[in-house]
């Protein structure tokens, strides 16, 4: 009997896959148009314009801003184009968007660099668990992106991974 120990997951030349990489790295700070609602639910031009002047804008330096409104209100086009104009110059980004979705945007356009030819023909392993939670639609857009190129793709961990796929 050898004493030699081997660790066949990394003789396996697997590919880890990680999905929390193409998570924002910067921070999404949310602007909900509710706060500045006569009642939480009528925008009074005047208090607006008043209120966007007074706002201290500097909380959104170098953060990536969702500017959404979760009050049932009728927000007319030209506030979010006023709050977008206070928010572009010192913020890294402006997105009309709850932060989920901002979230999202952030990772499919991360997603998107992916160069997949540094895929072709590997045998690839999408890590399944982490300390942020991610939305299927993150692995459907994995799938979708890798399945034309590797040889075969699955979700887990490389020592008990589940099969998705594989080029027949």
């Amino acid at each position: 009997m050898s004493d030699i120990i081997q660790n066949r997951v990394a003789e396996s030349g697997l590919i880890t896959l990680d999905p929390a990489n193409y998570l924002p790295k910067e921070e999404v700070k949310p602007f909900d148009l509710k706060d500045f609602l006569f009642m939480g639910a009528i925008l009074r031009e005047k208090e607006f314009r008043e209120a966007m002047v007074s706002h201290d804008w500097s909380a959104y330096k170098g953060k990536q801003v969702a500017v959404y409104c979760s009050a049932d209100a009728i927000i007319p086009m030209w506030a979010y184009m006023l709050v977008s104009s206070r928010l572009t110059p010192v913020a890294a980004g402006v997105y009309a968007g709850t932060p989920d979705e901002l979230r999202k945007k952030i990772f499919l356009d991360n997603l998107s660099a992916l160069r997949t030819e540094d895929f072709a023909d590997q045998r690839v392993v999408v890590k399944g668990c982490g300390d942020e939670p991610i939305g299927e639609w993150a692995y459907l857009e994995i799938t979708r992106k890798l399945q034309p190129v590797v040889r075969s793709l699955m979700y887990g961990e490389a020592c008990s991974a589940v099969p998705v796929y594989k080029k027949k």
